[in-house]
């Protein structure tokens, strides 16, 4: 062989073993990384865990499995071991309520939260409402069907339908002990699965209420949908939960959270 012939095959032996050795470090990083289970609330999914889940990957090596299914279907699937903590947008008791409204079950005792931050829950109308300030009493009304009609706290003539979440929904449970006071909703009122899909229908109805994160109405393409109404302030703690104290995976993504990572948390 002559020496350029045999230059050039050490250089290609050198490119594969260089190749090679990237695709072993790439694997070995990857085999690193660990897998951390939430379910729950889908307020915690897309204000926190979404925007942050690569910065978090990066940072502390965990890989993040996501599942938004409402805080007290989440929670049930913490109990049954489906899941290492489950996604909460309300205060544990509540939690544990929805829960229970969610699937008749009843929760261990060893829940421990771990609050992250908090949330505000906005009321919305379709953009074509003349309503721009509701008290307490007039959302009290139009929600359990006392108030029938927008006229009656200054609105247009015509009826109410009001969007709410599903039962196992921390926003609506939220909803309902805070500016209900536990009060049902009136018959009729839309049950839907997810967030969203209340803002679409409140977009799609002239005559329509609806109570949500303002984390999803900052959401890209959601403003423009509805119309916000001012009223006495709704908040809530948005957390994770575990069955006894947080293994290591679930510590570091509430430590990251709270540190570093609270820049990628979504207004």
């Amino acid at each position: 062989m002559s020496k350029k012939g045999l230059t050039s095959s050490v250089m290609q032996r050198k490119t594969t073993l260089f190749a090679a050795a990237l695709l072993l470090l790439g694997a070995a990083q990857v085999a690193q990384a660990e897998t951390v289970k939430l379910h729950g609330s889908t307020t915690v999914q897309k204000r926190i865990m979404e925007p942050g889940k690569e910065a978090l990957k990066k940072a502390a090596g965990i890989d993040l499995v996501l599942v938004g299914n409402g805080t007290g279907n989440g929670l049930e699937d913490l109990v049954s071991g489906k899941c290492d903590a489950s996604m909460a947008s309300e205060e544990l008791a509540d939690a544990v309520a929805s829960m229970k409204d969610a699937s008749g079950k009843e929760a261990a005792a060893d829940l421990v939260p771990h609050v992250i931050t908090t949330d505000v829950i906005k009321v919305i109308v379709h953009p074509s409402n003349t309503v721009t300030k509701l008290s307490k009493e007039q959302l009290k009304g139009l929600h359990n069907g006392s108030i029938a009609n927008w006229k009656e706290v200054g609105g247009p003539d015509q009826g109410v339908i009001v969007i709410t979440s599903h039962l196992g929904s921390a926003t609506r449970k939220v909803f309902q002990k805070t500016v209900m006071d536990g009060a049902k909703y009136v018959d009729g009122a839309i049950e839907v699965e997810t967030t969203r899909k209340e803002i679409d229908n409140v977009s799609q109805f002239p005559e329509a209420i609806g109570a949500v994160s303002m984390g999803f109405i900052n959401l890209p393409g959601n403003r423009e949908k509805v119309k916000i109404v001012e009223t006495q302030e709704i908040s809530r703690p948005l957390m994770l939960i575990t069955k006894g104290e947080a293994s290591p995976g679930v510590k570091k993504v509430v430590d990251f959270f709270k540190g570093e990572g609270k820049k990628h948390i979504k207004d």
